[in-house]
């Protein structure tokens, strides 16, 4: 059987129907003309294919959809205006009112908080459970359970979740696995071991460069086509499209993330090893002795290595703050939430990214208030970034 090449997907996507054309032209109509009456109403009963507003598909959002379907090896996929979009819309299309989500406790922050605060408005229930246990992920299903959702690679703690295992647990009851794969694109491809469906957030690594917030869902075409659907797809009538040029910019930033990946994967890999040389509490999965690096083994295409996200443990947040602040100062990169970016971003999760879940709840999923998440860049010199971390260390006499 030939292996799954996420890489080569991708580059095979971009055959161009114009051979004389290297990017693909950027289509920037709101609206399209039909050639008759009858087509026009065949359109919106869903019995023809064609181009009918933006808002449900355009050319060049339709580009960038089908390189991230092949990319990721499923049928369809649809790209929104922020990874939020993409993440809401799912949900949204999935759950009503009296159903149920099993979702990781460990999760971006603004998931947590529509997950926790806005849905349960709308009678939709939400357990949050440790994803790596699986015997818990199993107590918390319920016969209404419509989704489990997780992230391959939790943000910020990095556990890793079991996407096979996890779809043994939902593959008889009528629960969608619904897969994160913002910080592990291309490393990870979850729907190859048994997810429904992956949702991105195209502003961190997808697109590299933070210039743009978007997101993508990646899917079946029954699904995608439900999503879109004129009288009542979630996507279609909440409106969370992805602008056109945007999503041209980020498709031809799409064809160098495996380049990408693999420097971030690179630089993440000798700092991890330079933190725990200096006796620095670390989290990368990469390291041999951390608690997912099995796991992750079992799963990743291990081509683009262990990504480049990393956390080192100072334990009060007052420690964090001076020690970031310290590395800004010295170049290292920017005191900024997001990741993905071609400079480093380091933040402290507890009072940033992850403030919106609760300091007990926090304490409870192992949060440490002094974690330092780092995003590594595409740094050409790490031993000279390290260098400056180290200075920042050595003045606050951490190493």
């Amino acid at each position: 059987m030939k292996k799954f090449n996420p890489a080569t997907n991708l580059e095979q996507s971009s055959h161009l129907s114009n051979q004389y054309m290297v990017n693909p032209p950027i289509t920037d109509s709101a609206t399209y003309a039909f050639e008759s009456g009858e087509d026009m109403t065949a359109c919106f009963n869903g019995k023809k294919e064609a181009f009918l507003y933006s808002r449900h598909w355009n050319p060049t959002n339709m580009e960038l959809s089908k390189a991230l379907a092949a990319m990721d090896g499923t049928e369809m996929a649809w790209v929104t205006g922020s990874g939020m979009a993409a993440i809401t819309s799912t949900i949204l299309q999935i759950c009503k009112s009296g159903d149920h989500i099993v979702s990781s406790m460990t999760t971006y922050g603004g998931t947590f908080a529509f997950m926790k605060n806005w849905l349960p408005k709308y009678g939709i229930e939400v357990d949050f459970v440790d994803i790596t246990n699986l015997d818990a992920v199993k107590k918390a299903m319920k016969p209404n359970t419509k989704m489990v959702y997780t992230e391959t690679m939790t943000n910020p703690l990095l556990q890793i979740s079991d996407v096979p295992a996890l779809k043994e647990i939902t593959r008889n009851t009528e629960a969608q696995l619904v897969i994160d794969n913002t910080f592990t694109p291309l490393i990870f491809s979850p729907f190859k071991f048994g997810a429904d469906i992956v949702v991105y957030s195209m502003t961190k690594f997808v697109n590299g460069k933070n210039d743009a917030t978007a997101g993508a869902i990646c899917a079946s075409e029954e699904f995608i086509n439900a999503l879109i659907d004129v009288n009542d797809g979630t996507a279609m009538l909440l409106g969370p499209v992805l602008e056109p040029l945007r999503a041209s910019s980020i498709h031809k930033n799409l064809f160098t993330l495996p380049i990408r990946m693999k420097k971030h994967s690179e630089n993440a890999m000798f700092l991890a090893k330079k933190f725990k040389e200096a006796g620095l509490k670390v989290n990368y999965t990469g390291l041999p002795d951390n608690t997912g690096h099995e796991e992750m083994k079992r799963q990743m295409n291990a081509e683009f290595g262990f990504g480049g996200m990393i956390s080192i443990d100072l334990e009060t947040k007052e420690k964090a703050s001076e020690f970031m602040t310290c590395m800004q100062q010295e170049g290292i990169g920017y005191l900024a939430v997001s990741l993905g970016y071609f400079r480093t971003l380091f933040s402290n999760s507890g009072t940033s990214t992850s403030s919106e879940i609760p300091e007990d709840l926090q304490k409870e999923m192992g949060l440490s208030e002094g974690l330092v998440r780092y995003s590594v860049g595409l740094d050409f010199d790490i031993e000279a970034t390290y260098q400056k971390i180290e200075k920042c260390l050595k003045k606050m006499n951490i190493v």
